[in-house]
């Protein structure tokens, strides 16, 4: 029967460095990547989006940032054109290329 205690044995022998390192190679395992949108896709998400400002209502967006999917849900402010966001009420901004999924509820 043999007894392994995994990296348990080997931490003593390695550098902080190299534990950092090993660290961040298992976190960098776990990053999605972020899905590809076509075009049909788009057109369906500025509709949603144009009908969501005009009649006030309350939306949840499905978005990507740093490496994950996230979800967050309001009612639009505005759409910034220039910087390329969506701004809702709670002064939340986030970035029209970034966005995966509109709903309106």
């Amino acid at each position: 029967m043999v007894n392994d205690r995994g990296t348990i044995k080997w931490t003593s022998m390695m550098m902080p460095e190299h534990i950092n390192m090993l660290n961040q190679m298992w976190n960098e395992k776990e990053y999605k990547t972020k899905p590809i949108i076509d075009a049909q896709q788009l057109s369906e998400m500025n509709t949603k989006l144009q009908l969501a400002i005009h009649n006030n209502l309350t939306v949840r967006i499905k978005y990507y940032k740093n490496h994950d999917f996230h979800t967050m849900a309001g009612k639009l402010k505005s759409i910034d054109i220039n910087n390329k966001q969506i701004v809702l009420q709670g002064k939340e901004r986030i970035c029209l290329t970034d966005i995966l999924d509109v709903i309106i509820e």
